[in-house]
């Protein structure tokens, strides 16, 4: 019998590091650019209805919160990224969109399924996880981060 060891999930109190995200346009996310910001990632995909819902209640997050100091990321594991982009332009996303990585898919781990949500705070420090359509008020309740600690 094959023992395999336990699969590794990013979570809460885990850091959420990277170097540079390349969005769908080509636009560079560099980290160090981001200091002092909350982010919001989102793992998603197009045909998943549960994302999509949860898309428009991100758009209206990030409305409530321009100018402050959250950023939303759209990180789609979506195979095709002219699917994503098609998605993106029809749906008037306004947040970056990346696609996963090899490298963020080693990073994040083993997903309970999508969406998936994480709060990350200025410091790179996951402070909230959450797996399936968040509620409409637990989204907008995420504004809460977009003030200075």
């Amino acid at each position: 019998m094959l023992h395999v060891g336990p699969s590794h999930a990013i979570s809460v109190g885990d850091q959420f590091k990277f170097d540079k995200l390349v969005t769908i346009d080509g636009e560079q996310i560099v980290e160090s650019t981001l200091k002092g910001k909350h982010l919001v990632i989102q793992v998603w995909a197009t045909w998943c209805p549960y994302c999509h819902r949860q898309n428009a209640n991100l758009k209206e997050l990030v409305r409530r919160t321009q100018g402050g100091n959250l950023v939303v990321i759209g990180l789609s594991v979506d195979k095709n990224p002219e699917t994503v982009m098609s998605y993106v332009k029809k749906n008037e996303i306004n947040f970056p969109v990346v696609m996963m990585t090899p490298e963020l898919d080693r990073m994040i781990g083993k997903r309970r399924g999508i969406p998936e949500v994480y709060v990350v705070d200025p410091s790179g420090r996951v402070i909230q996880k959450d797996f399936g359509q968040m509620v409409d008020l637990d989204v907008f309740e995420l504004a809460r981060f977009n003030r200075r600690d």
